[in-house]
């Protein structure tokens, strides 16, 4: 009967822990702050057209107001918070082969860049910065659009494109086959993350918990730590 309890107890314990659906530039910060978590980590977009379509989230995290925005409207997530921001960087091969030295090298012929989807919010803001930098001729030298920001990271990191557009975050973890190239202040958007609870989530207690714990002073020092800009 010991043995029973102890299994229920664990089995209870394990059926506690929340599924978070995250923005992947959060892949490396999250299960250090919260181990006792699931998550799912991908495009802001694909995550949120997958609790659209009824999937089993308790937290949304997203690298843009856009997205939790649009689940709050439907009704589908309580009101979504702000809990970190981050900036945008080029990064290029640590070899860069193609002589890149800041953002305005991408206008030579033959350059090979790669950056996100449309739509997806890393794809968005680049379209935005180099709008705001009047560089939105060097999409001709676009050679993929991936899904999220850690394809962009790995074409450049594996040495397939000459440079790629990702978030400052997103360079620690490859900081041994990348260069980072500082963007001007004048072309930087305004990149924001909003976390929402999901209304049909079975662990809505848990997911309010670590949205709570990510505004807290500990969890404000991980994000800054990691990278991550403040609200």
């Amino acid at each position: 009967m010991r043995a029973l309890g102890l299994l229920l107890g664990l089995l209870a314990l394990g059926g506690s822990k929340p599924t978070v659906y995250a923005a992947a530039s959060l892949t490396e910060i999250l299960p250090r702050l919260q181990p006792a978590a699931r998550y799912q980590f991908a495009g802001s977009d694909q995550l949120a057209y997958q609790i659209q379509q009824g999937a089993r989230a308790d937290l949304f995290l997203a690298a843009s107001p856009k997205y939790p925005a649009r689940l709050y409207a439907q009704g589908l997530v309580e009101r979504p918070v702000v809990f970190a921001t981050n900036t945008m960087v080029l990064i290029v091969p640590r070899a860069n082969p193609a002589r890149i030295r800041s953002v305005y090298g991408l206008k030579r012929k033959g350059i090979k860049l790669v950056i996100g989807a449309k739509g997806l919010p890393i794809g968005d803001y680049t379209r935005k910065l180099l709008a705001n930098l009047d560089l939105t001729s060097v999409l001709a030298n676009v050679v993929s659009e991936e899904d999220d920001v850690k394809l962009v990271v790995a074409k450049v990191a594996l040495g397939e494109a000459d440079a790629g557009f990702v978030y400052r975050t997103d360079v620690k973890p490859v900081r041994t086959n990348v260069y980072r190239i500082a963007l001007p202040a004048k072309g930087q958007p305004t990149v924001a993350y909003e976390g929402a609870v999901v209304r049909a989530g079975s662990h809505k207690t848990e997911a309010r918990a670590l949205l709570r714990r990510l505004l807290s002073p500990a969890g404000r020092t991980r994000l800054r730590d990691a990278g991550f800009g403040l609200p």
